[in-house]
C-alpha cells in the first residue's frame, strides 16, 4: 500500500537532449542533476533540490525519449500519481473509459508503474513506490524548487473530473468561472487543493497536463528562461492568491509552467 493513493510523487521530462534539459532547468528552477543507472533505459537523470534545511530532495526526473516512442511524442512532462495498486487501478481506469498506454511492471528497487490515458487522451503515470523508511519527510508543495501545481486542458471538464475523481478520490475544492473560457475547476487532495481542470481551448490540438514548477520571482525566472534559450508562451499573469505564472517551452521543445509568489 502507498499510503499516498492520488498524491502527485514526481514528475519526469522525457526529451532529446538530456545534458541541455539538465542545464536549462538546472538555471532556470535550481535544480541539481544526479545520473544513476535503470534498468532497459540505461542512464536516468533525477532533479534534485535542497529544502531549508538542507536536506537533499529528488524533485523529478529526465530521461531521453526511448526509440519506440522517437517520432511519436515530442519532449514532454508527466506526472506520477501514487495508487495504492497499481494493477488494480489500471483495470479501474479502463472501465471507465480510460487506455492502457504502457501496461504495469516493475521498476527494481522503487515500485511497480503504468501510463494511462483519461478517455480524452490526456496521459499521466501511476506508481505504487517500494517503501523507503529511511526517506525524509517531503517537503511542502509550495517550497522552490518543488513542483507546486498540476493542471489539466481537459476534452471535456465533467467527464474529466468524474474520470479522475473515482480514480484517484480528488474533490472538488472550488469552481471558478472564467467567462468564454468556460469553468475552472480547483481539485483536492485529501481536502487540499493541488490542481486544476477546464476545458481545453480550441487552439489546444489535445487534452493534456501541465505541471508548474515553484520559483522564487517570476520575472527573474523569465530572464533565465529567455536567456538559456526557452521561449515565454502565456504570461507573466496573477492567480487568484497572489501569485504570478507563466508557460513557455524549453530549448527542446517541452511545454511547462512556472508559478511564483512574486512578480
Amino acid at each position: 500500500m502507498s499510503g499516498y493513493h492520488g498524491k502527485l510523487i514526481w514528475a519526469e521530462l522525457m526529451t532529446t537532449d538530456t545534458a541541455a534539459g539538465g542545464a536549462f532547468y538546472g538555471d532556470v528552477v535550481g535544480w541539481r542533476v544526479r545520473d544513476m543507472s535503470m534498468p532497459d533505459i540505461g542512464t536516468y537523470h533525477v532533479f534534485e533540490m535542497d529544502d531549508e534545511g538542507g536536506v537533499c530532495h529528488g524533485v523529478g526526473g529526465m530521461m531521453t525519449i526511448p526509440p519506440e516512442l522517437d517520432g511519436k511524442v515530442p519532449p514532454n512532462w508527466t506526472g506520477y500519481i501514487a495508487v495504492d495498486d497499481v494493477d488494480r487501478s489500471v483495470a479501474d481506469a479502463v472501465a471507465l473509459g480510460g487506455s492502457v498506454r504502457r501496461p504495469a511492471e516493475d521498476i527494481p528497487s522503487i515500485g511497480r508503474f503504468a501510463v494511462i490515458a483519461d478517455p480524452h487522451g490526456g496521459v499521466v503515470c501511476i506508481m505504487t513506490p517500494l517503501p523507503m523508511p529511511d526517506a525524509p519527510p517531503p517537503p511542502s508543495m509550495v517550497a522552490r524548487g518543488q513542483v507546486g501545481w498540476q493542471e489539466l486542458y481537459a476534452g471535456d471538464l465533467e467527464e474529466a473530473f468524474a474520470f479522475y475523481s473515482k480514480l484517484f478520490g480528488w474533490t472538488v475544492n472550488q469552481d471558478m468561472d472564467m467567462g468564454e473560457m468556460g469553468v475552472y475547476r480547483i481539485f483536492a487532495y485529501k481536502g487540499e487543493p493541488v490542481g486544476g481542470m477546464m476545458k481545453r481551448p480550441a487552439t489546444m490540438p489535445m487534452a493534456f497536463w501541465c505541471y508548474y514548477l515553484n520559483v522564487e520571482a517570476i520575472d527573474a525566472a523569465i530572464a533565465r528562461v529567455t536567456g538559456k534559450g526557452g521561449k515565454i508562451v502565456f504570461g507573466p499573469q496573477e492567480v487568484p492568491g497572489g501569485s504570478w505564472i507563466v508557460q513557455g517551452v524549453d530549448p527542446q521543445g517541452a511545454f511547462f509552467a512556472l508559478v511564483a509568489p512574486k512578480r
